[in-house]
């Protein structure tokens, strides 16, 4: 009974409710589409603030892509750095986004302006700094590489279209970003997001005052990285740190004819060059030479081993104790007084090897981020090329990579150089810090300690460091010479500068022009018939006569048979060295100098030199000194000026004065000349 009356309540009111729609009739479309705003807003006001970790996370993702592997391989500490980084960035780029997606006011027009610019230069520049050189741009390549419109500008101007491809999708990805936020992420005034917003520029700038790890190991986000290196850039830029100084910038050759070697003995060149050595750190004679009983050679044993008929230049010195002007002497026959257009413009033995069709290679274990190395030889006409992080990416910028892995990088490519041949392999790990291997050190005591009271232990461990290097060079040498083509290969050697320890008063390198640090070994190891006898005969000649680098260049182009090729007669007549493999023409007076339009030193030093004859000054000196090498190798006695002849009024007239005397010396003005020989 109870049941019926409810039944028919029931029906009753459904037949007085309004008929529903048929499923099969339209809906209100302003009706749906309202419905999904209030769904978006919803989900808007529950999810939309998680759309400012997606910065973070392309961030993260770009770095998996890059190096993975060695992200996975990160523990401990390593393990927290980076995971403060990503709380630095995700801070960073929420901040920013958030202040960015504003409805309105000009605020957001600039916090968009912000994000957008920083995100393009810091992930994009990354993207292309990696690509380059296996490693992020840090704190160290910014210090140690040119000022920033050389840096960058030069750079554009040699590689622009990588480097756009490598920023476009960056700018793409950031200005998407800020449009979807300004629809995504919901806006409530509350003091909590005004404050938000307010905190944006606030996040900018700690970002470039933070520590972060950046060098070898790189426990950090990519942007994380930029941002602490731009910071210590701007710090240089404004005086808080005031290390920048004139460094290696794109080079712009001429375009050589082409030559044809000069007919005689068919030979390939292995120019072996090292970092750091000095003369007396190894051997440049045979230790057997004379007669004498092998083992007398304990620096470099195995050197000495693989190459017993090598001709000796026991008088070899650099004209710097700078790698950077080492070079650039080294390649191109220039003085380190010529102008920083000549050094960049004037063609080097890889452009004079390529020109006369020879094949050529430049392999080295030093860091291309150091010294702004890489724009200097990025464009060196050679079909095989590497840097340290080619070889290692962990590789430190001071010792670059292992020379082990050098040498077993050069002995891998070498036999597939086409005859003739021109290669050059740079060492490095004879550099500060100094590369040791503890349980093959037979200098000792050996300490890394630089107090005084240490020095000869210090000594003793950059010796360990020489004697460490010198497996792996004698091991390129021993395989070179087990090739069929190593029978027609002449290897040339030296290193870029010496090392001091004190010997008067300055530590390591770039300090002073003084024989510790420009007194460096010589040798040219030639397999039978690869040299005239007049060619044989001028080397033995030049053992222990006086050579410097101004005379590599000149010996490297007779050994590939272009040093009289009259199409070359321009750029021989601004060498001022010879060919040791002709008769010497007698001594010339030669610019000494760690200051130079290629590198600004630290420490001004300069001289001249001609023969066994020494001017030298540095910053805190008001006179010239001259030594006599030969009979005071120590240079303990200082001669005075007049002993060293003419070379005062010659030095004069390119320095402006003893060091000190002037604010810009003349050879670093436009137009200086530099001295002639006699």
């Amino acid at each position: 009974m109870l049941r019926s009356k409810v039944l028919n309540v029931s029906q009753a009111v459904d037949a007085n409710a309004p008929s529903r729609p048929s499923r099969d009739l339209p809906r209100d479309p302003r009706a749906a589409a309202y419905a999904r705003l209030r769904a978006f807003a919803r989900a808007r006001r529950r999810y939309g603030r998680l759309f400012l970790s997606v910065p973070l996370l392309l961030v993260v993702i770009a770095d998996v892509r890059l190096r993975g592997d060695r992200l996975l391989a990160l523990s401990g500490k390593h393990v927290a750095s980076y995971l403060g980084a990503m709380i630095e960035s995700a801070a960073l780029w929420g901040l920013l986004l958030f202040a960015a997606s504003s409805r309105r006011g000009g605020y957001r027009w600039l916090s968009a302006l912000l994000f957008v610019v920083l995100a393009t230069l810091s992930l994009g520049g990354q993207l292309y700094f990696h690509r380059q050189y296996a490693t992020y741009l840090n704190l160290d390549a910014t210090l140690f590489g040119t000022s920033l419109s050389a840096s960058l500008f030069g750079q554009l101007r040699a590689d622009g279209e990588h480097f756009l491809r490598a920023v476009l999708p960056p700018l793409v990805l950031a200005v998407a970003l800020v449009w979807l936020a300004r629809r995504i992420v919901p806006q409530r005034r509350t003091p909590w997001v005004r404050a938000a917003r307010l905190a944006a520029p606030a996040a900018v700038v700690a970002a470039f005052l933070l520590p972060c790890s950046y060098r070898a190991v790189q426990a950090s986000t990519p942007d994380v990285i930029y941002f602490h290196a731009i910071g210590g850039l701007l710090k240089e830029l404004v005086g808080v740190q005031t290390t920048a100084q004139v460094r290696p910038g794109l080079r712009t050759p001429p375009a050589l004819p082409a030559v044809t070697p000069e007919a005689g003995p068919r030979r390939n060149v292995l120019f072996i060059l090292t970092e750091s050595v000095r003369a007396d750190a190894t051997c440049s004679a045979p230790s057997t030479e004379g007669g004498a009983a092998r083992g007398a050679c304990p620096g470099t044993p195995r050197i000495d081993a693989a190459t017993p008929g090598r001709l000796p230049l026991t008088q070899m010195r650099s004209n710097a104790s700078t790698t950077a002007i080492g070079l650039s002497v080294l390649w191109s026959g220039l003085q380190p007084i010529a102008t920083r257009e000549e050094l960049h413009s004037a063609p080097l033995i890889f452009d004079y090897a390529h020109a006369a069709g020879f094949d050529s290679a430049y392999w080295t274990s030093h860091h291309m981020m150091f010294a702004n190395s890489r724009l200097y030889v990025q464009d060196l006409p050679v079909s095989h090329q590497c840097g340290a992080t080619e070889l290692d990416p962990l590789a430190d910028i001071d010792l670059g990579a292992d020379d082990r892995l050098l040498s077993a990088h050069v002995r891998a490519e070498l036999p597939s150089l086409r005859e003739p041949f021109v290669a050059v392999a740079h060492f490095g790990n004879t550099h500060v810090p100094y590369l040791v291997d503890p349980e093959d050190a037979p200098f000792q005591p050996a300490l890394e300690s630089k107090a005084p009271d240490d020095n000869e232990a210090y000594r003793n461990y950059y010796r360990n460091a020489v004697y460490r290097q010198d497996a792996a060079i004698a091991e390129l040498i021993r395989f070179v010479r087990s090739l069929p083509a190593g029978e027609r290969t002449v290897i040339v050697f030296t290193s870029d500068h010496g090392e001091a320890f004190r010997e008067h008063g300055q530590l390591g390198h770039t300090g002073s022009i003084l024989e510790e640090e420009i007194r460096v070994p010589g040798w040219i190891d030639a397999p039978p018939g690869t040299l005239t006898a007049e060619e044989e005969g001028a080397l033995r000649a030049a053992r222990d006569e006086p050579v410097f680098h101004t005379d590599v260049a000149p010996t490297l182009l007779d050994l590939m048979g272009l040093w009289e090729e009259p199409a070359l007669a321009r750029y021989r007549a601004a060498m001022v060295g010879h060919s040791l493999l002709r008769p010497s023409p007698g001594p010339a007076a030669l610019a000494l100098t760690n200051c130079t339009g290629i590198w600004g030193c630290a420490f001004k030093n300069w001289g001249m030199m001609r023969g066994t004859m020494k001017l030298e000054s540095r910053a805190w000196d008001t006179t010239w000194h001259c030594y006599d090498v030969l009979a005071d190798p120590g240079e303990r006695h200082d001669l005075g000026p007049a002993a060293c002849g003419d070379l005062p009024r010659l030095a004069d007239a390119i320095y402006g004065g003893p060091a000190g005397s002037v604010d810009v010396p003349v050879h670093l003005r436009a137009g200086a000349a530099g001295p002639r020989r006699d």
